[in-house]
């Protein structure tokens, strides 16, 4: 197991703990590889039954390592069972609760909505800035969000790219628990726990047709999302947004 990913078991819990504070536990590939390696830990394990995914640190995941997308190295940051981070667009047959105590940005947010449960703290908050990088939230934000949330916030957080606090968060339904701050990893470990509680296999199984209602039809839409991507990627404004980002000033949009 990569040392950016953590792994330690509780009873019958795998928690799973981004370990790259340094960098906001920004996505690059040992850190996708490492996470992919915990959830086959977690899916092949049979004394395993769900997990939790936390992070070290003042923030959650601020998404995709931006020099690496610089770099051209952008597809280093998915793996082939996983999609982006390792996670994304993973099958997985356990639940897993995520544990958010920073802020959880760009594909941090969609980390987390690729996760069933949330339990998350004060100190959290939630968005999809892409467009102000000149990207787009190509790892399943632009089609799950507007599943959890009303048509109106959805499209207000995608098209200002302006995150959310963790109190409008919990209103909407996009969270399960708020708690106080540095509370959220032990209070999602209570949750696990107490599904943990319950018979595995049944639970298995409750959480597979479920998670089939929730996720159907969804690989046309990151076929479309990472279309668009491909689309961005040829334009001079999606140069300039990681740039702009990388440089800390205002980027120059120019619509080409």
């Amino acid at each position: 197991m990569t040392e950016l990913v953590q792994t330690e078991v509780r009873d019958h819990l795998l928690i799973i703990t981004l370990n790259r504070p340094e960098a906001r536990n920004a996505i690059n590939s040992e850190v996708a590889i490492g996470l992919e390696n915990a959830i086959d830990e977690l899916e092949t394990n049979a004394e395993l039954w769900c997990g939790v995914l936390a992070a070290q640190g003042s923030a959650f995941c601020a998404g995709a390592d931006l020099r690496e997308i610089a770099n051209g190295n952008g597809s280093s940051l998915s793996t082939s069972a996983g999609g982006f981070a390792g996670i994304t667009q993973r099958k997985r047959t356990k639940p897993i609760i995520a544990a958010v105590d920073g802020p959880a940005l760009a594909g941090g947010t969609e980390i987390v909505l690729a996760c069933d449960l949330v339990v998350a703290s004060k100190n959290a908050s939630f968005g999809l800035p892409e467009v102000k990088r000149s990207l787009v939230a190509g790892a399943g934000g632009l089609f799950r969000l507007p599943k959890m949330l009303p048509n109106a916030i959805a499209l207000e957080i995608l098209l200002t790219g302006d995150p959310i606090s963790p109190e409008k968060a919990l209103h909407f339904g996009l969270i399960n628990e708020l708690c106080e701050e540095h509370k959220a990893l032990d209070r999602a470990i209570v949750l696990g726990l107490r599904i943990c509680e319950n018979a595995p296999l049944a639970v298995w199984e409750t959480y597979s047709i479920a998670n089939q209602v929730l996720r159907s039809n969804e690989q046309p839409l990151f076929d479309e999302s990472s279309r668009a991507m491909g689309r961005l990627m040829k334009t001079e404004d999606f140069k300039e947004g990681p740039r702009a980002f990388l440089e800390k000033r205002k980027p120059n949009w120019s619509a080409r």
